[in-house]
């Protein structure tokens, strides 16, 4: 379960958004959307523990019945992934998925995961590839792997079937639903894209902007 309360982002003490509150239970999708400029991606952020430095808040974030707003972002145990995949050019796509996965987790084990997460993809055999040498929505299936293999208790998607063509964003969003349902856990995404609406298992809000 996911909760925020009474949550205000602020830049140069100016609000983004009305006070908002949210709640997400595990399993679910909750589709976010506001105009452009309204402070999604700043929430998704702040959710995260990776918010701009020159931006304040007000409110409080609870995680599976603890509240984690003062937790530092590596141990908030929250996925994110971003419209840009964020990949390390000098590792191979397997290494860059490697990072995700618990250090506790044996070789052959690893290895397997990440064999089974690429095919589950559409990108089998692509373990040594070079991620410069992907498409984009190639590098945005590995970042969703990294992603998924770390575990999260919490997963913030934003915008991330954008660079998409038809065929490869429903290979990736079958993956996405996949493995929700497997991990259990709930899913904060912000889209502009119609299509979107339809994985939200709620329906889609928005926050109130000045």
């Amino acid at each position: 379960m996911f909760r925020v309360e009474n949550v205000s982002l602020f830049f140069s003490e100016k609000p983004l958004f009305k006070p908002f509150n949210l709640e997400i239970s595990n399993g679910d999708i909750c589709l976010l959307q506001a105009k452009s400029g309204a402070g999604k991606t700043s929430l998704l952020r702040w959710i995260a523990g990776i918010s701009d430095i020159n931006m304040t808040s007000k409110g409080r974030i609870y995680l599976n019945g603890c509240e984690i707003t003062k937790l530092p972002a590596e141990k908030r145990q929250i996925g994110i992934l971003f419209s840009e995949p964020m990949l390390f050019p000098h590792l191979t796509v397997e290494e860059n998925i490697g990072i995700g996965i618990a250090a506790s987790i044996q070789r052959k084990k690893r290895d397997e995961l990440i064999h089974d997460n690429l095919a589950k993809a559409g990108l089998h055999g692509m373990e040594k590839r070079d991620p410069l040498s992907l498409s984009t929505g190639q590098q945005t299936r590995v970042s969703l792997i990294r992603t998924v293999l770390s575990k999260p208790h919490l997963l913030l998607l934003d915008e991330p079937f954008s660079n998409l063509d038809e065929d490869i964003r429903k290979i990736t969003v079958n993956y996405v639903l996949e493995e929700i349902k497997l991990l259990n856990i709930p899913v904060l995404m912000v889209s502009h894209d119609p299509r979107d609406n339809e994985l939200s298992t709620n329906r889609p809000i928005t926050f109130t902007t000045f």
